[in-house]
């Protein structure tokens, strides 16, 4: 399937159950991103998106380990909207420079904390979850808890469902986002 099979849609043309999100997510952002206008083709994977993701933000992880999980999907699967749009986030979340190059080169990070939880989202992706009680307890060791552990399975699932919608619609960059990219 070639990626002129997916439409920009716009709230008047999107499929009624997809409608709802797309004005709310206009409204919050004061633009409807381009990957948003094409996962509209699919109400039931906007929804999934928007309620993962909005449940994803409420978990116990501080916002830059939250950041620290999406960027290090987000480069693995090769996203270039979600790696510019979480880059555009961690700067204004006041992310230090040096963080934000080395997640997006896949390389450790300064804070040590933050670094337990990039290496142990790498650890899930590739054990595909069976990490083991020693990783386990390395990401413990941080200061993390098992809870967090969990939390860090579900950021991979939100990310994971919107990386590789994002790569098979063929979705651009958002030009508010290109100085990101």
């Amino acid at each position: 399937m070639s990626i002129t099979a997916f439409t920009d849609h716009t709230p008047q043309s999107a499929p009624q159950g997809a409608r709802r999100i797309m004005e709310a997510t206009t409204r919050q952002l004061g633009f409807l991103p381009a990957a948003m206008a094409r996962l509209a083709g699919s109400p039931e994977l906007l929804e999934a998106f928007h309620r993962m993701s909005a449940l994803f933000e409420t978990t116990s992880l501080e916002p830059l380990a939250r950041e620290a999980v999406i960027l290090t999907v987000a480069v693995r699967n090769e996203c270039h909207v979600c790696v510019a749009m979480h880059t555009r986030k961690l700067q204004a979340l006041g992310a230090d420079e040096e963080l934000t190059r080395a997640l997006r080169a896949q390389s450790p990070l300064p804070d040590e904390r933050l670094e337990a939880v990039r290496v142990f989202t790498c650890e899930v992706l590739d054990r595909s979850g069976d990490v083991g009680e020693e990783r386990l307890n390395a990401f413990l060791a941080q200061g993390h808890t098992s809870q967090q552990a969990l939390e860090v399975v579900l950021g991979i699932g939100v990310y994971t469902l919107s990386t590789l919608a994002n790569k098979l619609t063929g979705a651009p960059v958002d030009p508010g986002l290109v100085p990101f990219a």
